[in-house]
């Protein structure tokens, strides 16, 4: 095993961990299917980014995607 494979592999463990950990401190939307059709629209809404939600779905938006790319790196120089 080369040290790349090695720093890829630490790698993945940490973004999975991270992706975990901040899907499991999100919580969960009460609104169910209404949301779909806009009816939790509110001015909260519009800056949710700001928030400790937004903040935790853009962490795991960005874990999630250095995941799959980590995973198709490690599977391209396997």
């Amino acid at each position: 095993m080369s040290a790349i494979e090695v720093i890829l592999n630490i790698l993945m463990v940490i973004s999975a961990l991270v992706m975990i950990v901040t899907v499991l401190m999100q919580s969960s939307d009460e609104d169910g299917m209404s949301a779909l059709a806009g009816g939790s629209e509110t001015f909260f809404g519009k800056n949710k980014n700001n928030t400790l939600e937004g903040k935790l779905a853009n962490a795991t938006k960005i874990s999630a995607i250095v995941f799959v790319a980590l995973a198709l790196l490690m599977l391209i120089l396997v």
